[in-house]
């Protein structure tokens, strides 16, 4: 659009020149032919618009926005109209406690109040993407690319997670609840981004930040919890030694008492007569004195 306004200038200015001084007349001709070259060049950018992978475009003419919407590609448009792009691809809109991590520059996590009064530090990250059909109506309703976070995203997320946040205790959003909590919020928000022409792609919980003190009697309860699996194992593992022993005392018991049932004298004897025998035979005895009765043998020279 500027080289039109230029070319324009370049023409009545040759056109002035010529028609106050008849001298100059070469050069305001000259002034002219440049400013219908520029013009012409002007017109010949203005009429094509090149839209990026992952954009559409939306044109305004003197303020109005036009109907429908130019796609990735090279497209002709009227030269007078101007091209407003945005980006339809994922977005990501983080909000964080950690300085420069976030989209805000500094502090910028979500403070609520729990159903049992504590405040929660809830950092999150919200995904979408423009609905392409309706980024019209979004410029029309919100404005430019570069105040849909402001104006949509930042303040219909950090509010609808206070408004849910309440009815969950702060432990709970910790630990047993906190999958409950990220499906509630995403329903909740998935409707009013819609209707703006967005879609909700998914709410991702990074960080739940409890208060000290919580986190100090949550660390105490994990101890003594650990501290009781500790001391159930170790009498669980006294009582196998107690059952391991009485289990070896009773073996022991029954096998005294089977052999003291079935010895008799003529056992008795008969493993001596073995015994005898193998003494005999051994290199190792010299002289055997044999004795009567009960009396064991008596082994000399060994």
């Amino acid at each position: 659009m500027i080289f039109i306004f230029l070319g324009l200038f370049a023409i009545v200015f040759g056109a002035s020149i010529a028609k106050a001084n008849p001298n100059f007349a070469a050069i305001g001709k000259t002034a002219r032919y440049v400013g219908v070259a520029v013009m012409v060049l002007g017109l010949s950018s203005s009429c094509f618009v090149q839209i990026e992978p992952g954009q559409v475009g939306v044109k305004t003419l003197f303020g109005k926005i036009q109907d429908g919407t130019l796609t990735e590609g090279l497209n002709f448009v009227n030269p007078l109209v101007e091209v407003e792009k945005f980006d339809v691809r994922t977005q990501n809109y983080t909000m964080s406690a950690v300085h420069d991590e976030g989209s805000k520059a500094g502090d910028d996590a979500i403070r609520v109040l729990a159903a049992d009064g504590l405040e929660v530090i809830i950092d999150l990250s919200v995904l979408y993407h423009l609905i392409p059909d309706k980024v019209p109506e979004i410029l029309r309703n919100t404005g430019t690319r570069d105040v849909i976070t402001d104006k949509i995203i930042r303040p219909l997320a950090r509010t609808k997670i206070r408004d849910n946040a309440v009815y969950y205790d702060a432990v709970a959003l910790y630990s047993t609840k906190r999958e409950e909590f990220q499906q509630k919020i995403t329903k909740t928000i998935e409707k009013d981004f819609f209707d703006r022409g967005i879609v909700l792609e998914n709410i991702l919980i990074r960080n739940i930040t409890l208060p000290e003190s919580v986190k100090l009697a949550i660390e105490s309860k994990i101890n003594a919890e650990q501290e009781s699996q500790k001391m159930r194992f170790v009498l669980d593992k006294e009582r196998q030694e107690a059952d391991r022993k009485r289990v070896e005392a009773q073996g022991i018991s029954d096998y005294q008492r089977i052999l003291t049932s079935t010895l008799t004298d003529k056992l008795l004897q008969y493993e001596q007569i073995k015994v005898q025998k193998e003494l005999v035979t051994s290199p190792n005895a010299k002289v055997i004195v044999m004795g009567g009765g009960k009396t064991a043998p008596i082994l000399i020279g060994q």
